[in-house]
């Protein structure tokens, strides 16, 4: 009983550290709360799938596409959430916010060890993917923390924009192509549907 009330108290540790450096946006989703009706469109199977994490195993991705408020982000961080409880290194983080954070560590001299960081990570969310045009330094950098994740790491991808609108997105055909190929060819695909989550329960029919 003692080992076992320690191995108990070791994994809570753990599990408690590793929610605690993915900083979730939603912090309490958890797939067990996950709405299927209202048009979402989502598939009970596939949820059943992803919540195994063994996509994360072997290293495939997942993108996430829908309007704004239908719940994108929420359920990037429920996954993410069950990752960590299976023991999964995971950060969340908006992506015109990383590319900030990577402008910056251009000037500062800590690229390379941002870089690393994140390519340690298990899971890396990149939510909010599309939201604002790209310069040749960002698009370059995508590449980089992108290119180091093939066949090692998993990426999970939020976006407003269709994944057949990315490639005009990026704007530049050559690093689009290379960027695409890093990403897409080896991912789920999930389209949510449906009114936004946001709006007020009395506003809805």
């Amino acid at each position: 009983m003692l080992v076992d009330r320690e191995h108990i108290w070791r994994e809570n540790r753990r599990v408690s550290r590793l929610l605690r450096e993915a900083r979730l946006k939603s912090s309490q989703a958890c797939l067990e709360d996950v709405r299927y009706g209202g048009g979402r469109k989502l598939d009970r199977a596939l949820i059943a799938q992803l919540a195994s994490c063994q996509w994360i195993r072997t290293h495939q991705n997942l993108i996430l596409t829908g309007a704004t408020g239908c719940g994108k982000t929420w359920l990037a961080c429920a996954l993410g959430n069950a990752a960590c409880r299976q023991g999964l290194s995971v950060a969340y983080v908006r992506t015109p916010r990383l590319l900030e954070e990577l402008r910056i560590a251009h000037g500062d001299g800590s690229f390379g060890k941002r870089l690393a960081s994140l390519a340690k990570t298990d899971l890396l969310i990149l939510d909010d993917w599309g939201l604002a045009p790209l310069g040749q330094t960002e698009r370059n950098d995508l590449l980089e923390v992108l290119d180091d994740r093939v066949g090692a790491r998993s990426t999970v991808i939020t976006s407003q924009l269709p994944v057949e609108h990315w490639h005009a997105y990026l704007n530049d055909p050559t690093l689009a192509d290379a960027i695409l190929d890093r990403v897409i060819h080896a991912a789920h695909k999930v389209s949510l549907a449906g009114e936004s989550l946001r709006k007020p329960e009395k506003d809805k029919p």
